[in-house]
């Protein structure tokens, strides 16, 4: 059998180290790391995947996206898609920032408190994602909308919560998203007030150093079922939640921190790796990511 060979297209100048040891631990027998690369500069590297073996032996070659800058990436990903044709091609994963996995291990740990995948169930639930527009907050937004729940989606400014609601509906076009801008103190009188009072599952994504649900914030968000937490660097996200919690009761919810999500989101990470090889045509996104991750 071909050694597995997994080729990492890193958009930053230095490939990324932690996703180089993942695909090690994922027992990818060979790592090639490029850094800096671009849309154009992705297509020779394809080729080179293509065509240096042929029939089943393509399985054996995949091919990694990241970095962190997350639109850069997902061009070069669509790139990377459209430079196969035919039954010529290697299965690619993208994962800038570790955005997708992230969003999934939130998604995953949320169904597990939650009826996420029963149509009836999932219909009335009612979930608010703060930070809403950077790059995980925007794919548990997708994956929650996917999934049939009503998400709203929270942001400092409101052109760019109106633009990640437009961009979602545009993928999932039955989606249920609508914007919503926090650009004050949460209040009883602000207009979060009210989706916070309504919210079944709080997601945090937010920038590190932020705390975007304080204690004032929590107390309106009293039907919260869920809350989780995804910025491991202090002070919290949401007031309350440590890094390490994980499915821990608090008042009538659970609660989890970034920590406590990390454990799945590796395990996907690693699953997703080892997914790469068993063919030559996976294209694994956030939602093939959230499909490994409940299967775990």
């Amino acid at each position: 059998m071909a050694r597995k060979i997994l080729i990492q297209l890193d958009c930053d100048p230095q490939p990324s180290t932690f996703d180089a040891v993942v695909a090690v631990d994922a027992d990818a027998d060979v790592l090639l790391s490029h850094g800096n690369v671009t849309p154009d500069a992705a297509v020779p590297l394809v080729h080179g995947a293509m065509f240096t073996r042929g029939g089943s032996e393509l399985a054996s070659t995949a091919i990694f996206v990241g970095g962190s800058d997350v639109a850069a990436a997902e061009a070069v990903f669509d790139r990377v898609r459209k430079t196969f044709f035919g039954p010529v091609r290697v299965s690619v994963l993208l994962d800038p920032a570790g955005a997708n996995t992230t969003a999934s291990a939130a998604v995953v740990a949320a169904g597990r408190h939650l009826p996420l995948g029963d149509p009836a169930g999932v219909a009335s639930l009612r979930a608010v994602v703060l930070g809403g527009t950077g790059p995980v907050g925007q794919r548990v937004a997708r994956l929650l909308a996917r999934k049939g729940a009503a998400v709203t989606v929270v942001s400092r400014s409101s052109s760019r919560a109106d633009e990640v609601c437009r961009r979602i509906t545009a993928v999932v076009p039955d989606g249920r998203v609508e914007p919503a801008c926090a650009d004050a103190a949460i209040t009883p009188e602000s207009p979060l007030a009210t989706v916070l009072a309504e919210a079944d599952l709080i997601v945090a994504a937010g920038a590190a150093g932020a705390t975007l649900l304080g204690t004032a914030g929590r107390g309106l968000a009293s039907r919260a079922r869920v809350l989780i937490d995804l910025n491991a660097v202090p002070p919290a996200g949401i007031e309350g939640i440590a890094a390490t919690d994980k499915a821990r009761p608090d008042g009538a919810a659970v609660v989890y921190g970034a920590l406590g999500v990390g454990g799945t989101k590796m395990k996907i990470h690693r699953a997703a790796i080892r997914q790469l090889f068993a063919s030559n045509d996976a294209v694994l996104d956030a939602e093939e990511l959230l499909a490994i991750g409940e299967s775990l």
